[in-house]
């Protein structure tokens, strides 16, 4: 009777190792993705922690991350703007809404939806190497990406063409500069930009000081007998979001840093010799400190390369490789969810925006005019990253602290080269950071008709 039991025992477990056997290796089929097929070992942990750190709710007001601060053998949580105590919770009475810089937080909804497929595990001897084994520096498969998000967006052309990866598009901007730049320090190239123009151009080139080239400034004002002119342009502009062409006609840097169906309009792909995107603000990851630099000529691209690797050795590995998994993400469906997100909370903040300042005689933004967009097939109005107010009072010439009289923090004109009568406002914060600032708005035009009314 024993032996009989052995046996039914002994046959039962062949079949199970069998069936299991065959799902181990079998799978769905032979195109199913690498997946987790045995018990997980290294990354158990790994994954755990991070799993721990992201349950941590800190009442939706802050955040708790892997490498914070730990207080009791627990992560802290970090609080975003105005509120506090160890959970956030607490709405700091009469607090200015910080509209000043350009965090783009306004995604992360879209990025905790889409946590599975956008973690990152890595183990700790991934990419030791200074180098791909097809590349030196830079991922193939993460090139091949970017020219396929690049087709998908319609926003530029990357058939025939180089790309850099920098970090961010900050060194990219340098980068070019120095490329484009004349190697004669007799005669140096003339850095201009069309007002109001992002700071960094002037304040990069200053900087770095070079004999090559030097800041000349608004390209309206520059009156040149010579071609030797490096133009920046911004398109869409910051702040402003209106899509820009070049004044000088000399050599360009087109900074499309907003050139995303979320922001503006696609009406076509941009075709120019140095174009220059960002990551920060294409998905938010402005922490990643990613951006590329689509390049025409081949003489460009060798010395912007150079930059890089002078600069830097190269892009980290894991940054790279973060950007891929993000990108993936990005271009499901052919981008459809993550832009229509991205141009619904866009949309969505300039609807409400617009009907605060409609109310107003005080102060005014800039205009926006609908265009067709070629990625959603249909004519679109912008919705810029950035509200650009006018102060239309003649006593009020400096906008930016008539705002902090009124609890708002902006930045001012003169910031962008541009009068003080102008500030800029961020419109891509975290949702808190948006409705405070609503808020404040809305006090601050009600007290023109002695009536409050939140909006």
């Amino acid at each position: 009777m024993k032996k009989y039991c052995y046996g039914i025992c002994f046959l039962i477990s062949v079949a199970i190792n069998i069936l299991f056997s065959i799902h181990l290796y079998v799978g769905d089929g032979p195109n199913q993705e690498i997946s987790c097929r045995s018990s997980l070992t290294w990354s158990e942990k790994a994954a755990a922690e991070a799993e721990a750190v992201a349950a941590i709710s800190c009442s939706g007001h802050g955040r708790a991350f892997l490498d914070g601060s730990i207080s009791d053998g627990q992560p802290v949580c970090e609080c975003y703007g105005c509120y506090s105590g160890t959970d956030c919770s607490e709405l700091s009475p009469g607090c200015a809404a910080d509209a000043n810089s350009g965090d783009p937080i306004y995604l992360e909804p879209f990025w905790m939806q889409n946590a599975a497929d956008t973690a990152v595990v890595i183990s700790g001897w991934h990419r030791m190497s200074y180098e791909y084994a097809d590349d030196p520096m830079m991922s193939p498969e993460l090139d091949k990406y970017i020219r396929k998000l690049h087709s998908v967006a319609g926003n530029a052309i990357t058939q025939d063409r180089y790309i850099v990866f920098g970090v961010g598009s900050s060194q990219l901007l340098s980068a070019a500069v120095y490329a484009l730049s004349s190697q004669n320090s007799s005669s140096p190239s003339n850095v201009l930009a069309s007002m109001p123009f992002y700071h960094l151009y002037k304040d990069q080139t200053r900087l770095f000081n070079s004999k090559n080239f030097v800041y000349r400034g608004d390209t309206n004002s520059w009156q040149t007998n010579n071609t030797d002119v490096i133009e920046f342009v911004t398109s869409p502009t910051n702040p402003g979001g209106e899509l820009k062409k070049s004044v000088t006609g000399g050599k360009t840097i087109h900074d499309h840093a907003y050139f995303w169906p979320q922001f503006t309009p696609i009406p076509g792909p941009s075709d120019h010799d140095l174009m220059i995107f960002s990551l920060s603000k294409l998905t938010g990851h402005a922490g990643t400190r990613f951006g590329w630099a689509i390049i025409k000529d081949k003489d460009v691209y060798d010395k912007v390369l150079n930059y890089i690797y002078l600069a830097n050795a190269g892009i980290s590995k894991d940054t790279q490789l973060r950007v891929l998994k993000v990108l993936k993400v990005a271009m499901k469906a052919d981008g459809k969810p993550f832009f229509e997100f991205a141009y619904n909370q866009m949309s969505d903040r300039w609807n409400r925006l617009t009907s605060v300042f409609s109310k107003s005689t005080r102060f005014s933004i800039q205009p926006r005019h609908p265009l067709h967009c070629n990625f959603f097939h249909q004519t679109r109005q912008p919705s810029p990253a950035y509200a650009w107010v006018r102060c239309e009072r003649q006593e009020d010439n400096d906008c930016a602290a008539v705002l902090k009289a009124g609890k708002i923090i902006g930045q001012s004109g003169s910031t962008f080269s541009a009068k003080d009568r102008y500030a800029r406002l961020s419109l891509i914060k975290s949702q808190d950071d948006f409705e405070l600032l609503m808020q404040r708005l809305t006090e601050l035009v009600s007290l023109e008709n002695h009536n409050i009314e939140m909006i």
